[in-house]
């Protein structure tokens, strides 16, 4: 069933039943729509854009921040045929352009936020973009845009009915760009529909369930964890804010079940209850039954200490790429939390193996890249057949992602192929040693990544966020990690913040760009290894303090 046709199934069913409700607590601000208005909205967007020429082959470029209308706008464009072309919010202005040219976009919607870059970019998209639709305060509206309520009150409310199969192309989303320029992965109808069946039947959804939807919605993640919950009618709630007191007065206040956590968000909620920030006792939360993480590898010891203080909480990892329509391709299961640490299992109608540079399986513990198989792989990258036929061999997606299998068939995510460090001949993975440095007590948040060395090759870096009024030095963490095979042991640290996307991944091009021209903290390259150790951990002899 198309997912047009199962919002108007739960209009019918559930009409004047809450479907989604807003939260902005800086504002002090709620709103909320039901079932029905959801599917009304979605009506008049498609018939607006029909009655302006939209229709099927055409492209719409969706750049709004989360909001009560982000998924009306998005299931709108998807009614009439045309394909929804969500951006990433963090995106410049250069980039917007770039994406827009590539999908040839004949509409740009976009909200308060972004009227900055669609100034500086509008008269190089005026050549294909023919109306801009605009979502927010009118009186801040650009005098070429159109306003979304004007839209919403000149078209018609009723289905326009067009033949849409499941086999049409419904969606460009771009890649987050971790690892170079953003890719536009072409998802089909059926994409869609599947993503709503594997995250209802890896996580139990039922009618009477509340999703917490923090992350941008502009993601398949968040997007596709919120189909278990909509394709069972059952309300969700948009929040905007990532402050752990306005987590958990969501989930107290509006009845929440079911919360998809980032890695960040999560470690902050526990140094919260940690601190005594926040008090559980102030909140109602007998009811909340699943936490789950995906988007980024995550620190069994994160998930070893949240099951101390949600001891109730049914948990699960989530692994997917935009490739792969979002989570769910690898899941660690509701019952597999011995295992916390893997990514998981195969998840529902999906395949895996492991496979190395000739495309030939790996043996059982060998690392390898992972490839997927299933209903829920991308149709291709967009107008890129070179890149699209790297990563697609006769049905597998090659993921970029370095793996190995235990002996009971558990996947364990080793790194990504274009992080991997090679120094001194041998290949260390940074997940491997992030996990490890996570397990320290005093650590927020790190990342390594690898830096060019004339002798070595490259060196392994960590670059280490200290928590909140703690004190930590090099001496410690050195002494740390001498538990862990002296090749793999960070020749340097650098205290500094983790630079992180919407979705929780590092930033590491970023941090590679940030680092690799900083003399001061490079000046030695591990020549005199023994005789110079200090050094190897960075230049500075003071130690920090975070406030």
């Amino acid at each position: 069933m198309l997912i047009t046709e199962i919002l108007a199934r739960n209009a019918r069913l559930y009409g004047e039943k809450v479907a989604l409700i807003e939260r902005e607590p800086e504002r002090n601000h709620r709103d909320a729509i039901t079932w029905k208005e959801f599917d009304v909205r979605a009506n008049q967007i498609a018939n607006y854009l029909i009655k302006k020429g939209i229709g099927k082959n055409d492209n719409v470029v969706h750049l709004m921040m989360n909001c009560l209308d982000w998924l009306p706008v998005y299931f709108g464009i998807l009614r009439t045929g045309a394909l929804a072309v969500p951006l990433n919010f963090r995106f410049e202005a250069d980039t917007v352009f770039a994406c827009t040219e590539l999908a040839q976009a004949k509409m740009v919607v976009f909200g308060p936020e972004f009227i900055r870059h669609i100034d500086q970019i509008k008269s190089k998209l005026d050549g294909f973009v023919q109306e801009y639709i605009y979502v927010g305060d009118k009186k801040k509206m650009p005098d070429y845009a159109v306003w979304y309520k004007d839209v919403l009150n000149d078209s018609e409310d009723n289905d326009p009915k067009i033949d849409i199969a499941l086999t049409d192309d419904a969606a460009l989303y771009f890649t987050s760009g971790t690892t170079g320029d953003p890719k536009a992965v072409l998802l089909t109808h059926r994409n869609l529909e599947f993503s709503c069946y594997i995250e209802n039947h890896h996580h139990g959804q039922t009618h009477d369930d509340c999703f917490l939807c923090i992350p941008p919605l502009y993601h398949t993640g968040a997007k596709m964890h919120w189909f278990g919950n909509f394709i069972v009618g059952a309300r969700s709630v948009i929040l905007k804010g990532i402050d752990p007191k306005w987590i958990l007065d969501a989930i107290s206040e509006e009845q929440v079940t079911v919360v998809w956590l980032l890695v960040p968000w999560a470690l902050d909620i526990l140094f919260a209850i940690e601190s005594g920030e926040l008090r559980l006792s102030n909140y109602n939360l007998d009811q909340w039954r699943l936490m789950h993480i995906g988007a980024q590898p995550v620190p069994s010891s994160l998930i070893k200490e949240w099951q101390k203080i949600f001891p109730h909480h049914q948990y699960d990892t989530n692994y997917g790429l935009t490739e792969t329509t979002g989570p769910g391709c690898v899941h660690l299961g509701l019952t597999n939390t011995r295992k916390v640490g893997a990514i998981g299992v195969p998840g529902f109608d999906w395949e895996i193996k492991l496979v190395d540079s000739d495309f030939n399986e790996v043996n059982v513990g060998e690392p390898g890249e992972l490839a997927v198989r299933g209903p829920g792989v991308m149709k291709e990258y967009y107008k890129n057949e070179t890149a699209t036929s790297e990563v697609l061999i006769d049905g597998w997606l090659l993921t970029g992602d370095i793996a190995r299998v235990d002996d009971e068939g558990f996947i364990w995510l080793v790194d990504r192929k274009k992080d991997v460090i090679i120094t001194g001949g041998e290949n260390i993975f940074p997940v491997e040693i992030e996990d490890f440095l996570q397990g320290h007590e005093k650590i927020k948040d790190v990342a390594v990544i690898g830096i060019p060395s004339t002798r070595l090759g490259e060196i392994a870096t960590a670059i280490v966020d200290v928590k909140a009024d703690c004190t930590l030095t090099r001496t410690e963490l050195i002494e740390f990690c001498k538990s862990l095979p002296r090749f793999k042991r960070p020749r340097r640290i650098i205290f500094g913040p983790v630079p992180r996307n919407p979705t929780g991944k590092i930033e590491k091009p970023k941090l590679r760009e940030q680092y690799t021209g900083n003399k001061e903290a490079f000046k030695f390259d591990g020549k005199a290894q023994e005789e110079q150790k200090p050094a190897l951990w960075g230049r500075r002899k003071t130690d920090r303090k975070t406030t």
